[in-house]
């Protein structure tokens, strides 16, 4: 029957929207309706439709069954009816499961006789033996809500702590499920957690290494000592720590002094090849859109340990990837503030950079490489990592099309006449300023990009970079 029910897209609540109302709650209670499915009747042309066979006869379903596509959504529907006028003032409500928060027990005493009122009015009956009331202190969708914040159910991490092993992708999946559910409250979950996803993935060969071990023990470990989240307060500004690594982007929302959640994911394929400058600036746009909900229309400061980060708004030359981003980032209300890695006392869990220090040849080298050269080994003087160096053969070519090339005696005319000042002529050869003038020859400058991508010298740049190398020595027509 599922296969063919029109599917009911009424939407499910976000357990962490749901936890960001109690903010000031002191006293609670809680109710879980009986069956709550079974209190729901099918319609009577309806009922024909649920018949299911046994060997003692047909039977058919006179209320709504669990198992149907369209139960949990329809059933959200209806609870969030009854409780329209309540909803998020001091009722939550997650499919059958009722949340009554308040600050202090006289309003309490209200907020209850209105929502016992209203399951009355409607028919809608709790499990006394599920209920809870009058707590300071309540268990509430895997979580313990007080007024200090939201913990993990102990009971939930006790599960979590007599799990065996792994022995399947299966099982990997289900673990991860489970301790997934509270990654907010665990720094780093992505990065902790890249050994053990990497076996659930396509054609992947199951083989338990020391650091899915490891991993497996450290995630155990972390949930059992997982902090308690403060409760935000909209109205006041957010600060938001970023960075990013070679495996992964991780970020802490705080206020106030105190985390509110965490969050980290891990670099898709074609991520990994990004520059440093864009994997820190993309850091902070997964923030943005992870908490978008709390960021957008209220004041953020931005910490990164990229100080170049501050000047994202005045950089004068920006890739499409970059401009792509600025547009997001111009929505929100932020600044960027530079935060070194060495003071960073908030996010210290957070994985750090590696970075490799370029040096440039120096005399010593030479002497280095002659004694290099006598036991016959191939060296490379003065090669510098991120500069395209001019092979001659590669300049003969330019000087000989730029001979070739119509519109290139039509810029030596102008210079004659001292129209084009930026040009010049030196021993026949044309210069952009100090660059050399490239003619409107494709298979020479897709020679030259070539050269430029994939060089030993230049680590296959990005788009941006390999442009700023090129413009140092290079000039033509719309090069950019």
């Amino acid at each position: 029957m599922n296969a063919v029910t029109v599917k009911n897209k009424y939407p499910l609540p976000h357990i962490d929207i749901l936890f960001d109302r109690l903010r000031g709650a002191t006293v609670f209670s809680k109710i879980d309706l009986r069956s709550g499915y079974h209190q729901i009747k099918v319609r009577e042309e309806d009922i024909p439709k649920t018949a299911f066979s046994t060997r003692y006869g047909i039977y058919e379903y006179l209320v709504m069954s669990f198992g149907l596509t369209n139960a949990p959504a329809f059933f959200m529907y209806l609870m969030n009816s009854v409780f329209m006028n309540e909803l998020d003032k001091f009722v939550v409500v997650f499919i059958d499961d009722i949340l009554i928060y308040s600050k202090n027990e006289k309003e309490h005493e209200e907020h209850l006789r209105i929502v016992l009122s209203r399951l009355r009015e409607h028919k809608l009956y709790g499990k006394f033996s599920k209920c809870a009331f009058w707590l300071k202190e309540v268990a509430f969708l895997g979580h313990i809500l007080s007024a200090k914040g939201v913990a993990v159910d102990p009971s939930k991490v006790e599960d979590v702590l007599n799990w065996k092993q792994p022995q399947t992708v299966t099982e990997i999946r289900s673990f991860l499920g489970l301790v997934g559910y509270y990654r907010r409250f665990i720094e780093d979950f992505s990065r902790i957690s890249k050994p053990m996803t990497t076996l659930t993935q396509k054609n992947a060969k199951f083989a338990w290494s020391p650091k899915c071990e490891e991993a497996f023990g450290t995630l155990k470990k972390l949930l059992t000592s997982a902090p308690v989240l403060a409760q935000l307060d909209i109205t006041k500004p957010f600060d938001v720590y970023c960075d990013a690594s070679g495996s992964g982007l991780s970020c802490v929302l705080m206020q106030e002094g105190r985390v509110i959640a965490y969050a980290s994911c891990q670099l898709r394929k074609h991520e990994v090849n990004y520059p440093t400058h864009d994997l820190e600036l993309l850091a902070v746009v997964y923030a943005l859109k992870k908490w978008r909900h709390y960021l957008l229309g209220n004041t953020c400061h931005i910490y990164t340990d990229h100080k170049s980060l501050k000047y994202i708004f005045t950089q004068p030359e920006l890739n499409m990837r970059q401009r792509r981003w600025l547009e997001l980032i111009k929505d929100y209300d932020l600044e960027v503030h530079y935060h070194p890695g060495k003071a960073n006392v908030v996010a210290d869990a957070l994985s750090r950079k590696a970075h490799c220090n370029f040096i440039e040849a120096r005399p010593t080298v030479k002497v280095l490489c002659c004694e290099i050269g006598d036991i016959e080994m191939p060296t490379a003087l003065e090669a510098e990592l991120y500069n395209l160096v001019l092979e001659p053969t590669i300049k003969d070519q330019i000087i000989a099309a730029q001979k070739q090339d119509k519109g290139m005696s039509h810029i030596r005319d102008e210079i004659d006449d001292k129209k084009k000042a930026c040009f010049k002529l030196d021993e026949g050869v044309l210069w952009f300023k100090n660059r050399l003038v490239v003619p409107k020859d494709m298979e020479l400058r897709k020679k030259i990009l070539d050269e430029a991508h994939t060089s030993m010298f230049t680590l296959h740049p990005g788009s941006n970079k390999m442009y700023q190398d090129l413009k140092q020595k290079f000039w033509w027509t719309r090069m950019k």
